[in-house]
Parts: structure tokens; C-alpha cells; sequence
């Protein structure tokens, strides 16, 4: 059985004090990842609740942790230009020791693009920006004095099956997807079916889940199929008990 485990930490309802001490629980506890969110309001509860911005916080976890991986699951792209993009990723990747992976999406959340005034758009022409995105990023990262510790790994987040999936085969070292697991299943298939079209190996990316805490019994049979990491996600307080025990599970 696979056994890579992390947690996502959501920056919400919550103080920055509490999500450091979380992101060291993470690491304490044996988790392989940690993982915040890129939004800038509340996705659940109170909508007005406190609130803190995924990078500046991910810049603390990197700092405060030292063999975890981290990420966001995931950025949207559309949030910053990708070239500053790739620098505060690459100067992360440093602060961390090489540990970061570079997790994107093409953004969906109507309230960060209004408040922040970002144009929204449509979904098709956010992934359009990703995509052409994507190769502004690998060309800043490459041009980086000094370049990233890391590999500097690509993760990228969705299920959309005319595009996302086939952006994952072109461009990703990392898929995450979300459940139920035949949801999952279904989506990892069209993936393996994309990477045929475009010549890639399936087997060069490791296939990721994201589950909420409350599904954290459901685990093991992800893991049973063959997912590569499953993130669970936790909120105020921070309660890792039920992804201990899989934690526990898995390691056994």
C-alpha cells in the first residue's frame, strides 16, 4: 500500500500563530506534506471569518518545518503574473530547502477576482491564460539567478477533461484530483488516455487526492487504488487525530 499522507491547512477562521504550530503538528506527527489553500476569503462557514493569503503563509511554513513537502492546492494562476510567480516560488523553494511543490489551477473562486479586482472571465479563457502561463513560468524559472534548490516539482490541480487533464499530461509531475474514488477513477483513466495522445509515460506522474477530513476513513482504499499521495484537509483546530490513525494504517 502507498503511504505519502499530507495535510492541508486552511487559512481560515484562524490565527497565523495556530496554523505554525498546525504546519509543526504536521511535520511531528510523520506526515510526508503540508498544504495550504490560494483564496483570499472563507470557502466555508462564516464568510467574513479571519482570513490570511496562501503565500506569505507558505513562506512560514517552509521556515518553521524542515523535512515536509509544501505546497498550495492549489495557486490561482491568474492571482499574479507568472513570471513574479516563478520567482516567489523559486525564493520559497530556497527558504525551504528545496522542499516546495509548485501546485496550480487556473482559478474559480468569484469572489477573490471581484474583491481583488481581478478580471474574471470565463473558465475557458482562464485555462487559455494558464496554458500560456505554464511556459512563461518554465522560462522564468530558467532564467532565475540562482535557480531553484529543488526539482521543483509541477502539480496541477483539476478534472476538466478537454483541457486540465491534457495541460497534467503536457506540463505536470503531479495530478490531484478530488473524490468519490470512482470520480477519481474515472478522471485518472482519461488522464493515462491524454498522456497516450501526447507521448508521455502515465507512470511519470504521480497521481494525488484531496479529501476532507471527515472522509479520512476512506483513505485506504484511494491508497488500495493506487493514488501516489492523499492530501486531507483540516480546519480550525487543527484536529489531526482521525489522519493519525491512517497515517498509523498506512505506515503498518
Amino acid at each position: 500500500m502507498a503511504s505519502r499522507i499530507g495535510i492541508q491547512l486552511h487559512p481560515q477562521a484562524t490565527t497565523v500563530a495556530d496554523l505554525r504550530r498546525a504546519a509543526r503538528e504536521v511535520e511531528e506527527a510523520g506526515f510526508d506534506s503540508v498544504w495550504t489553500w490560494d483564496h483570499f476569503f472563507p470557502l466555508s462557514g462564516d464568510p467574513d471569518a479571519t482570513h490570511f493569503e496562501g503565500w506569505t503563509l507558505l513562506t512560514a511554513f517552509a521556515a518553521d518545518t524542515s523535512r515536509v513537502q509544501l505546497g498550495h492546492l492549489v495557486t490561482a494562476f491568474s492571482y499574479r503574473n507568472p513570471h513574479l510567480l516563478a520567482d516567489m516560488a523559486r525564493t520559497v523553494d530556497h527558504i525551504s530547502g528545496g522542499r516546495l511543490v509548485l501546485g496550480l489551477g487556473a482559478g474559480w473562486f468569484q469572489r477573490d477576482y471581484e474583491e481583488y479586482e481581478y478580471p474574471f472571465g470565463t473558465p475557458g479563457g482562464r485555462l487559455r491564460d494558464l496554458e500560456a502561463g505554464l511556459y512563461r513560468i518554465r522560462r522564468r524559472l530558467a532564467a532565475l539567478n540562482p535557480p531553484p534548490l529543488g526539482d521543483l516539482p509541477l502539480l496541477i490541480g483539476g478534472g476538466g477533461e478537454d483541457v486540465t487533464l491534457r495541460l497534467v499530461a503536457e506540463h505536470a509531475d503531479l495530478w490531484n484530483g478530488f473524490g468519490p474514488l470512482d470520480r477519481w477513477l474515472h478522471k485518472r483513466d482519461v488522464l493515462d488516455r491524454w498522456c497516450e495522445r501526447v507521448g508521455r509515460d502515465p507512470a511519470d506522474i504521480a497521481r494525488t487526492v484531496l479529501l476532507p477530513m471527515r472522509q479520512a476513513d476512506q483513505v485506504d482504499g484511494y491508497l488500495e487504488a493506487g493514488v501516489d499521495h492523499v492530501m486531507i484537509s483540516a480546519g480550525h483546530p487543527f484536529d489531526l487525530a482521525p489522519a493519525v490513525e491512517v497515517l498509523a494504517r498506512a505506515r503498518s
